[in-house]
């Protein structure tokens, strides 16, 4: 006999139950008017009930919004063992015989059932499963409120439980930022102002916080005027001496193949030479090419020059003119001025840190390095210096007081592709996110990721992050990509991630007690990033000024934001 048939056996077999029998079951008469099925099989992660079609029908037209929803893919339900409550998602259905309804559902978490039978006291995970036959019952909105109860941990709100209006959606700080996060969504879904607006409640629930979040777009300056500090070409001042050998090398190479593994021969030497000049290494003995120890391009060029002059023939200089040529165009280029700039250079180092990492904060977390401006040659380069500034930072503060860090990356898809191409460009910055992905934790570094194309993502980093907040993906692919890396238990939400609508969000892993689908909270207009589309319509009925704003558009374009 057919699987499928021994199942329907059991329906009919569940059907024909007579009042009297449910009457007997330890539960309230009030429940009993809210049965809606019965368990059908039980198998860890895919159990099987039977809900009655009928039954659904008549709580649709309930004034409760979680009764309503009851028995619908991603809403809950829940089964009385022994003295508790088992609390299960529905992750499919389909059409069985007898107006019966038939659906997989992940088990949650439990809570204890009162003389009431009201739930209380939910927690995560399973103690007891429940056996084939045993009674499943909707789950109310006040059932809920036990289930999404924020505890005592550190936390924060971000919004409403889906599909209530006063259920608030919590996230916790230390299991979502210990294990990173990451934030997906297609463009349009409101995801830069849901970011913002966890930040925000981030920074306000530890004002002394420490938070370093990479802005490709220029987006978040006008969210955080208030509540960081704000850094672009203009006032970053980042020191090229901090960059270590394979960052030296990304910029300043030009070479390919055998030649780059010669030109980068030559680099190592004269590099390490030019850190050497400073007095600085000599109170640290042993200095290396990585060493974070100021030297001046003008040493580095009278070093290469010397080294060319020592060749006889002209072929061999190559490489070192190469170098010349490079060092040349970023002293002189003001595109790059943010970075190399000025004869003279003191020891930056300290103050650069303490105003980046926000040490200290001074009321104001955050701070957001707007990269808009700072030319592509070179924009995976500084991502990369920063990303490991913090994560050096980290290692080598281990035996001071604890200062944990978190990176956010935007547009994370740019800087850990899955392509992994050795020839590629951005392979420093590549690395060190990989490794904050999979070390960092130990070291107090938290890393955010957020992304529209989460299948253009390095395998495995999307898998280090604890806690994935899915805002809806329209591609198929990255819903695939979010599917494989989603907890079992949020498996029952992944249909609805291509239906959920703007600022809303489906919370899943190490952040939260259980899945849970929020409708993100209002963020007010002054806490925005700068990210809103523009309006075709308006934009083109309106005239007038078009000289003036032809004339100040090409002064900046020509003075590169200036």
């Amino acid at each position: 006999m057919s699987e499928g048939s021994n199942l329907q056996d059991f329906v009919n077999e569940l059907s024909s139950f007579s009042q009297d029998e449910a009457e007997k079951q330890d539960i309230t008469n009030s429940e009993n008017q809210g049965l809606i099925g019965h368990v059908a099989e039980i198998a860890g992660s895919g159990s099987s009930i039977i809900i009655d079609a009928g039954r659904l029908i008549e709580l649709g037209e309930c004034q409760d919004p979680a009764l309503q929803m009851s028995g619908q893919v991603g809403s809950q339900v829940k089964m009385a063992v022994g003295r508790n409550w088992l609390i299960a998602n529905v992750r499919t259905m389909h059409a069985g015989q007898g107006g019966k309804v038939i659906a997989k559902v992940d088990f949650l978490g439990e809570g204890t059932r009162d003389e009431h039978g009201k739930l209380s006291s939910f927690k995560r995970g399973v103690t007891r499963f429940p056996i084939p036959g045993a009674e499943v019952h909707p789950v109310t909105t006040e059932d809920l409120r036990q289930v999404f109860a924020a505890d005592d941990r550190p936390h924060v709100e971000i919004g409403t439980v889906y599909p209530t209006d006063d259920i608030r959606g919590a996230l916790y700080i230390d299991p979502m930022l210990g294990k990173h996060f990451a934030v997906l969504g297609s463009t349009g879904t409101g995801k830069s102002t849901s970011v913002s607006l966890i930040l925000h409640r981030i920074s306000e629930h530890s004002p002394e916080g420490h938070i370093v979040m990479i802005d490709p777009h220029g987006e978040y300056a006008a969210a955080f005027k208030g509540a960081g500090e704000i850094f672009n070409v203009d006032n970053l001042k980042l020191p090229y001496w901090l960059m270590n050998f394979e960052e030296h090398c990304e910029v300043m190479l030009t070479s390919s193949d055998k030649e780059r593994q010669r030109d980068a021969d030559i680099l190592a030497k004269c590099l390490l030479e030019a850190r050497q000049r400073n007095k600085l290494s000599e109170q640290y003995g042993k200095v290396t090419v990585d060493s974070p120890i100021p030297y001046l391009l003008t040493d580095l060029n009278s070093i290469i020059v010397n080294e060319m002059g020592k060749l006889d023939r002209a072929n061999e200089t190559a490489p070192f003119q190469r170098l010349k040529t490079k060092l040349d165009e970023l002293k002189s280029d003001p595109r790059y001025s943010f970075m190399f700039s000025g004869m003279m250079v003191g020891d930056t180092m300290a103050p650069f840190i303490a105003k980046i990492f926000r040490l200290p904060a001074n009321g104001k977390p955050i701070s957001i390095i707007d990269i808009s401006g700072v030319p592509s040659e070179v924009t995976s380069t500084v991502v990369s210096v920063l990303a490991r500034m913090v994560f050096d930072y980290a290692i080598w503060s281990r035996n001071e007081a604890q200062r944990p860090l978190l990176l956010v990356c935007e547009e994370a898809h740019r800087y850990v592709p899955k392509d992994n191409s050795e020839n590629m460009k951005g392979q420093a910055v590549r690395r060190i996110l990989e490794r904050i992905a999979k070390e960092g934790r130990k070291y107090g570094v938290s890393l955010g990721l957020i992304t529209q194309r989460p299948s253009d993502l390095a395998e495995g980093v999307l898998s280090q992050c604890g806690t994935l907040l899915s805002m809806r993906l329209n591609n198929e692919r990255d819903q695939d990509c979010v599917r494989a890396a989603m907890p079992e238990g949020a498996k029952g939400f992944l249909d609805a991630i291509p239906a959920l609508r703007n600022r809303e969000v489906i919370c899943s892993g190490e952040g939260v007690n259980i899945p849970i689908r929020v409708n993100f909270d209002t963020l007010e207009a002054e806490k925005r990033p700068a990210s809103s589309d523009p309006s075709f319509a308006d934009g083109w009925r309106e005239t007038g000024d078009e000289e003036g704003i032809i004339d100040r558009t090409i002064k900046r374009w020509r003075g590169h934001g200036k």
